[in-house]
């Protein structure tokens, strides 16, 4: 775009082709900056479903390890501690190339605009020369922040293929997001003040308050500007993590943002940015629809380390990937606030039923654990849910051994890991990686975090198959306390007619139906906006004393957006629903204890002296070594790893992740490969 190729040649040649009585202009636009992307997404979608049905996962995975480690080198960490955070590589590069673009993109929009204005060109307009480069200026920060914000949605659009296709999820993305978030405010930001000096200075105040019919109108960028600023006050980390609240109410301004911003720029120039947010659009609604179900929670059990694990029924076709998570409201606690939890269960292992848990770290969390720990406990608890989301595919079979540093919750994704890899170990041939957990806690009461590895029902499948060893520390206590020696409490919940299993918001073939909402309602779309066009804005046009609104015809684009995306998803989820009743339905049927509040089984290491029951829990605290009063030496430990390929995975405070980073990126061991988990973003 910032060439004159494109300028002088390109588009007029687009323009002269495209422009057509059912969309004029618009449809070159279309054509060239939205159809691509949705088409990518679509087919990206059609792969992701043939991968899912025809591909054997497995075996893929476990013949792959050389091509996996070609590039290994790109996946350390380059940057430890900084205002990035961990970043990789490859991350880095991208970020390099993209502040690249920007630059060269602004340069060569400025010399191309700067070269036609001279003193006459100046005194022409009633300005001089560095008034007018001013305002050239001021444009082309515009420019440049529209293409930050084409990519703005992406890493926030939880179910996209997109994301999929170059193996990303939307927690691992969520760094790139506020990146992106702050540069476009910073270019948009710039470009209001660049604008507002050039008024004042050449006397044209008035133009802050006008609203044009044709072209540009001011009011409606200002509006998106401060809704931009609002958002972008609040998100920084103090304001944030101390104000979470604050931060996630004011962020659902993105709506006015982007209203007023096509109301400002015109639905042509929009479609630039359209792709990203088209597909944000069709992920939020099917969330919403997801969320207006409430779903059977079966039990809970109430931790002594004040966490607690939270069980629910899934349809059986209800399939997710280790590392998954999702999102859980509870009305009874706050009907506004999401919280993202890992997923513990595994669908494998536990085909019928889906766990989280719940450690008492923040106020929403806390108030949890109180409702769930008092004396005459509750028998029923509204929950509704979003998601599962997870990666595609794990590559953990690639590996010569799995290295799992976790603090305090942090485990938690690592027990699907576990799980997964236990049953992968006793139901087929495949080898898997040897495992070694290094878990740091506070107190010794946390210990029975460690409890929840294997599941509350018990499992047949022999742990010692697994090659598991545990690590764990406990730093401020140098041995185990008394008053520690407490029970678990197991709630059951009574069920509700109200109630359904967790399953799939698009049914077993997700993918397959998400291309099919993608490319109908875009069809929709097309067909809506030429019907509109042709007769109807195409004679107002075309009549030589009248012109139709451009702020009236984007918000009749916007209107149909929403439409088409409306009808096609609403009618995808509808008959899911309807194919997914005859399994929630065998699931409610199911025969369930009778509510009560029942002590679950002493927690393994407090009792690791008396009479095992069974070989997996035997197999298990076998596995475990117990280490008071220190810490783990965390160098010590990946020096010593000596196999050829060994992932080193960490999840827990900051100064773990960085730690372990550095170690990883410092070269003294070629055989460590790095990759973080966090939600303290």
């Amino acid at each position: 775009m910032p060439t004159n190729t494109f300028w002088l040649h390109w588009l007029p040649d687009i323009d002269s082709k495209a422009d057509s009585t059912y969309f004029e202009q618009e449809g070159a636009k279309i054509l060239i900056y939205t159809f691509p992307i949705l088409l990518i997404a679509t087919l990206g979608c059609l792969y992701l479903h043939l991968n899912k049905t025809y591909g054997d996962d497995v075996d893929e995975r476990s013949n792959a390890s050389g091509k996996s480690y070609r590039l290994a080198s790109w996946r350390r960490p380059a940057l430890v501690k900084g205002l990035l955070g961990i970043v990789s590589w490859t991350e880095l590069s991208f970020l390099l190339m993209f502040i690249a673009f920007l630059v060269w993109s602004f340069s060569a929009y400025l010399h191309g605009m700067f070269a036609n204005i001279t003193q006459l060109s100046a005194a022409e307009m009633g300005v001089k020369v560095w008034e007018a480069k001013l305002e050239s200026a001021a444009l082309m920060l515009g420019l440049i922040g529209n293409i930050c914000l084409a990519f703005l949605f992406f890493p926030v659009t939880r179910g996209s293929s997109m994301l999929r296709l170059v193996s990303l999820t939307s927690e691992s993305s969520i760094k790139y997001h506020i990146w992106l978030g702050h540069t476009v405010m910073t270019l948009f930001t710039s470009h209001g003040l660049c604008y507002i000096i050039f008024w004042t200075k050449t006397h044209q105040s008035s133009e802050i308050m006008k609203w044009n019919k044709l072209g540009i109108s001011n009011v409606a960028g200002e509006v998106a500007l401060f809704s931009g600023l609002a958002m972008w006050v609040t998100s920084f980390p103090r304001v944030r993590r101390k104000i979470f609240e604050l931060f996630f109410y004011t962020h659902h301004l993105y709506i006015l943002f982007i209203v007023f911003f096509v109301l400002h720029v015109g639905f042509s120039y929009s479609c630039i940015m359209l792709p990203g947010f088209y597909l944000f659009l069709i992920d939020r609604y099917l969330r919403f629809l997801q969320s207006q179900q409430r779903v059977r929670l079966v039990s809970a059990r109430v931790l002594p380390c004040q966490a607690v694990e939270l069980n629910f029924p899934k349809t059986p076709g209800l399939r997710y990937n280790a590392t998954s998570t999702m999102f859980i409201n509870i009305p009874g606690i706050s009907k506004l606030q999401w919280h993202p939890f890992s997923i513990t269960s595994n669908s494998n292992l536990e085909p019928e039923k889906l766990s989280v848990v719940i450690k008492s770290e923040g106020s929403w969390s806390h108030r949890l654990y109180e409702k769930l720990s008092l004396p005459s406990p509750m028998d029923h608890l509204e929950v509704s849910i979003e998601g599962p989301y997870g990666p595609a595919s794990t590559n953990f079979l690639r590996h010569d051994m799995l290295v799992m540093v976790s603090g305090g919750s942090g485990i938690t994704p690592f027990i699907s890991i576990i799980r997964e890899l236990l049953f992968t170990a006793a139901t087929t041939s495949c080898k898997v990686p040897r495992v070694l957990l290094v878990a740091a806690f506070k107190k010794s009461v946390d210990l029975t975090l460690l409890d929840l590895i294997l599941p509350v029902s018990g499992t047949t499948y022999d742990i010692s198959q697994l090659q598991l060893e545990i690590e764990a520390f406990v730093t401020r206590e140098k041995e185990p306390t008394t008053d520690n020696q407490k029970l678990h409490q197991t709630i059951w919940f009574k069920p509700s007619s109200l109630d359904a299993p967790v399953s799939a918001i698009l049914g077993s073939n997700s993918w397959l139906w998400l291309g099919a909402i993608t490319s109908a309602s875009f069809i929709i779309f097309l067909l809506l906006i030429g019907l509109l066009t042709r007769y109807y804005i195409y004679p107002i046009d075309h009549d030589t004393n009248m012109k139709y609104a451009y702020s009236s015809r984007s918000a009749l684009n916007m209107l149909f957006i929403c439409v088409s995306i409306v009808i096609t998803a609403t009618i995808a989820f509808l008959w899911n629903k309807k194919g997914n009743v005859k399994e929630m339905r065998q699931n409610q049927n199911t025969d369930t204890p009778a509510p009560m509040a029942s002590p679950g089984p002493g927690s393994w290491f407090y009792n690791a002296d008396r009479e095992l029951e069974n070989l997996p829990h035997q197999s298990f605290v076998q596995a475990t070594k117990l280490h008071y009063g220190q810490r783990p030496n965390l160098k010590k430990i990946l020096m010593e790893c000596e196999d050829s390929h060994t992932d080193v995975l960490v999840s827990g405070p900051e100064k773990m992740r960085q730690e372990v980073a550095a170690i990883c990126s410092s070269g003294l061991a070629n055989n460590l490969h790095f990759e973080s988990f966090s939600f303290s973003w």
